[in-house]
């Protein structure tokens, strides 16, 4: 599924060393503004470690692990609205991802320059969202009298949207995000076609030195970014961008005793991934069987015939019933024939909502 989630940033806050390391695409990264020119796309793989429960009572030939895309945005500065720096193809960039993850140094080091020549989080956040809360009002004026024209013809679509717009370009004006109003579904439907930046979830992921890792306190920096995000009801990861670099170049078998030399359970960036996946309203479900093993993505609150679709769209046209039972009872039974004698394996139809951990068998015909 095209889930997409966009790394933003100001330059050399760790934005191409974090995307390096989550994806290993190699993205150039320098110690020079604007390093990254054109985004990068990687495809990673969301940690899941039902995958391989799974696999251990109903054993395939191969594992397929659900995946997400990140794209590493070129870094924003002070009038990027405007044209200036790399603005205008950022801002196209990133009005094409579905989420945002905002990296924000969280880090002294007098050989990183810092575009603003010192760390300061909170003011390297308000300069992003200063640039795109312009950006989402140049958008909205643009079409804003056309559409109050339309609204007062009688057009209900037109009112409908204007009426939601309102209230958003108000809360523009006043330096606030579009997300701050907290729109429904509907609401937001109405809008899509503005592509409003600031209308789109946010994570934070605040880079630190690795001198901060394994601490039980964060640092002074990321305490203002976490009450920041707080305030607005986004989630922070931390994680030492340095650290995820240097895990990434090493091999499988070296990575264990590194994490434990680190006092670390795993890589940082499986957080980042988790939360990215979270922050989507992304849920998986899984099929197994004797070729494979998959975890398949879907939004959360899908039915059934959906989460069909997401295999083939044969099979959601040609839905009959899914044959479902959770992972929690596959690892209470360990096999699929017990789980069928305890009575745990169900026929679900059309309106049956897909959980999170479903393991499901479709029927249908083309």
């Amino acid at each position: 599924m095209g889930f997409q989630c966009g790394i933003v940033g100001l330059p050399n806050v760790g934005k191409s060393t974090i995307f390096n390391a989550l994806t290993s695409a190699k993205a150039e990264a320098a110690n020079y503004p604007f390093c990254t020119i054109d985004p990068n796309t990687g495809i990673v793989k969301v940690p899941d470690p039902r995958l391989a429960k799974i696999a251990e009572c109903i054993p395939p030939q191969k594992l397929v692990p659900a995946t997400m895309t990140f794209v590493d945005i070129a870094g924003l500065v002070k009038g990027a609205s405007k044209g200036e720096g790399l603005g205008n193809q950022f801002l196209g960039h990133i009005r094409e991802t579905n989420a945002i993850a905002h990296v924000v140094r969280c880090f002294s080091d007098p050989n990183v320059i810092h575009v603003d020549g010192s760390v300061d989080p909170l003011r390297d956040i308000s300069v992003i969202d200063t640039e795109l809360i312009f950006a989402d009002l140049d958008t909205i004026n643009k079409r804003y009298n056309q559409l109050e024209k339309q609204a007062r013809t009688g057009d209900k679509k037109a009112q409908a949207t204007y009426g939601v717009l309102q209230p958003v370009k108000a809360a523009l004006e006043s330096g606030k995000a579009a997300r701050s109003l907290n729109m429904t579904e509907e609401q937001l439907e109405l809008i899509h076609d503005f592509h409003l930046i600031t209308a789109k979830k946010v994570m934070y992921v605040a880079n630190v030195d690795d001198k901060d890792i394994g601490k039980s306190e964060p640092n002074e920096y990321v305490k203002r970014v976490m009450e920041h995000a707080k305030a607005e009801g986004s989630p922070v990861v931390q994680i030492c961008g340095k650290i995820e670099s240097e895990i990434a170049e090493l091999a499988d078998e070296d990575k264990a005793s590194f994490l434990a030399d680190m006092g670390m359970e795993e890589p940082g960036l499986n957080r980042v991934i988790r939360a990215g996946y979270d922050l989507l309203g992304l849920q998986t479900y899984f099929t197994a069987g004797e070729t494979e093993v998959r975890a398949w993505t879907i939004q959360k609150g899908s039915k059934a015939p959906q989460a069909a679709g997401v295999i083939h769209t044969d099979f959601e046209k040609g839905f009959i019933k899914a044959e479902v039972f959770h992972y929690d009872d596959l690892m209470k039974h360990r096999s699929e024939s017990k789980i069928k004698d305890a009575g745990a394996m169900r026929l679900e139809g059309k309106e049956y909502v897909v959980r999170d951990g479903d393991i499901m068998h479709f029927r249908f015909a083309v």
